[in-house]
């Protein structure tokens, strides 16, 4: 959540800057409803003093020859008109004060002043390269027709099962899926320095609004039925970095680094994506991720984004998978972030690059609407912290390009050397396997 002092200060510099995510910001309803919020307030203190003074009146009607219980039934009837007064007012400021946070709760974060301009994904900049797009002599197939052929890649039993977007494996490809996510965990365990967390896969409504995905996005959520109110976590992000609502870090904590990895399946309906991506495993209701969460000083943010994305590039780097590194534009930048780079994945059965990685600077947005602070040893006072995530990476968008890069005219699929530990030293994927 944007910080009020700031948008009351300047709504209309506010509203200029949220122009870049394509976002109108109303600043003359913001400014109507902060004006009756202060009148309010103003009327509110005016009849407190009213009423200070109607205490000391009985005294004074006594002193001018009106009877006692006279001058009593005066003030308290004055009293009592002050009271409803009031009452009302007070009512009406938290009305206003409600559809001020309502409104701001609706507001995304201002972009950072390095993120490009444009309306959407084609106005991405590309930022860098890594390794070459193979060559082959060969017709490629994708993904689903390369893992249909080593007999571990199943999508009508995962239809039947359940329904359309979702995937059943077998065997070595099984085994495959679950050496990334070992893999994964490995390098930022023990190279990068994260703590590895895990979290519950249900949430609370709380912890959607702290990062952000209420109340706006409740259409991209599975709720679950009765009276829990818990929803299935679209994104170990949302446990993760909930972990610190409502809480101080001091200054000790943050020199140690506050860098969580985590592992969980992801939920989402994707809402509005229909017709996308239908084939295969690119865009399904769930799938497996490798979350990377950071909690740092507000000056150290940037630093700590460009870190944390070279932590999510190193593993496609020791899968040999070539990539690139796009920042987002602010037309296609997220609701709660500041600046984001995402990492685009080669797959040459659509001969372009796919996401497998966002990686995000979300300033003091989410830990604003989250309380979540840490104490300025110089000042005494808690601040607000800056948070940071990215998937380390997306482990079914992983196994796509492994499956894709990867194959051989034969229908077998190469296993990327770093993986083959994890694999009980098998360096080919084929239907005999």
């Amino acid at each position: 959540m944007l910080d009020i002092k700031q948008v009351r200060q300047n709504p209309d510099a506010i509203a200029e800057a949220l122009r870049k995510k394509r976002f109108e910001f109303d600043a003359a309803e913001f400014a109507r409803l902060d004006a009756q919020r202060k009148q309010a307030d103003i009327d509110s203190q005016e009849l407190l003093a009213q009423r200070k003074q109607a205490s000391k009146k009985v005294g004074e009607l006594i002193k001018s020859g009106v009877p006692v219980d006279d001058a009593k039934a005066q003030v308290n009837e004055l009293l009592a008109d002050i009271e409803a007064r009031l009452e009302g007012l007070v009512n009406a400021a938290k009305e206003v004060n409600e559809q001020l946070e309502a409104m701001l709760m609706a507001v995304p974060n201002l972009p950072a002043e390095d993120v490009p301009e444009g309306q959407d994904e084609d106005a991405n900049i590309e930022v860098v390269r890594w390794g070459e797009p193979k060559q082959y002599d060969f017709d490629v197939r994708d993904h689903v027709d390369v893992g249909a052929g080593l007999g571990g890649l199943d999508f009508d039993t995962a239809t039947k099962l359940t329904g359309s977007r979702f995937a059943v494996m077998r065997g070595p490809l099984a085994r495959l899926h679950r050496a990334l996510i070992q893999f994964m965990l490995d390098t930022h365990i023990y190279e990068h320095g994260y703590q590895e967390v895990y979290v519950p896969y249900m949430v609370n409504s709380d912890s959607l609004r702290g990062t952000g995905q209420l109340p706006k996005f409740e259409a991209d959520l599975f709720k679950l039925q009765g009276d829990s109110g818990y929803y299935l976590i679209p994104t170990a992000e949302v446990p993760v970095t909930n972990m610190y609502r409502d809480t101080i870090v001091e200054s000790a904590e943050l020199e140690a680094g506050i860098k969580f990895t985590c592992h969980t399946p992801c939920f989402r309906s994707e809402a509005g994506s229909y017709g996308r991506d239908t084939r295969g495993m690119i865009r399904q209701h769930q799938f497996e991720k490798v979350e990377l969460v950071q909690f740092v000083r507000p000056e150290e943010s940037d630093a700590a984004l460009e870190a944390l994305t070279g932590h999510a590039e190193t593993i496609l780097q020791k899968l040999e998978l070539p990539y690139r590194k796009v920042i987002l534009c602010g037309g296609d930048l997220g609701f709660s972030a500041r600046k984001t780079y995402d990492l685009e994945v080669w797959l040459p059965a659509q001969n372009t690059y796919r996401e497998i990685s966002s990686c995000s600077n979300f300033g003091d947005f989410q830990a604003r609407r989250m309380m979540a602070r840490w104490r300025n040893p110089e000042t005494g006072k808690p601040e607000l912290l800056h948070t940071l995530n990215g998937s380390g990476l997306a482990v079914g968008r992983t196994l796509v390009a492994i499956l894709e890069n990867g194959q051989q005219a034969d229908g077998s699929v190469q296993i990327p050397a770093v993986l083959q530990k994890y694999m009980g030293g098998l360096t080919m994927l084929s239907a005999a396997s």
